[in-house]
């Protein structure tokens, strides 16, 4: 589960839903997951349910991202000095009368 939901962070899949199908099909990713390709994927729900019930009180999974980084940073994968943030503010309208036309690139 951990190693899905890196493979999720890594490619910017937000959906539990969509992870879920991607590492179904994705050969690639269901090696990285150890599943094998007669493995079983976990359901999207039992993401949720763990984040919410066990690891909610726990700091299990910021301790994990944190040796992950340390260790990335001990191999020379990344340097740990300079970090960047994403506060684009985007405006939305997704109502179907009110839109505005996107323009083809």
């Amino acid at each position: 589960m951990i190693r899905m939901l890196l493979v999720g962070y890594c490619y910017g899949v937000r959906s539990e839903r969509r992870l879920c199908e991607e590492v179904h099909l994705n050969l690639a990713y269901r090696w990285f997951c150890r599943l094998g390709l007669d493995g079983d994927i976990p359901d999207h729900s039992t993401f949720s349910k763990n984040r919410y019930g066990r690891f909610r009180d726990g700091d299990l999974l910021r301790r994990l991202f944190e040796t992950v980084v340390a260790r990335c940073m001990a191999e020379g994968l990344v340097g740990g000095e300079t970090f960047a943030v994403d506060a684009s503010i985007v405006v939305a309208d997704a109502h179907r009368q009110r839109g505005v036309a996107g323009t083809a690139t």
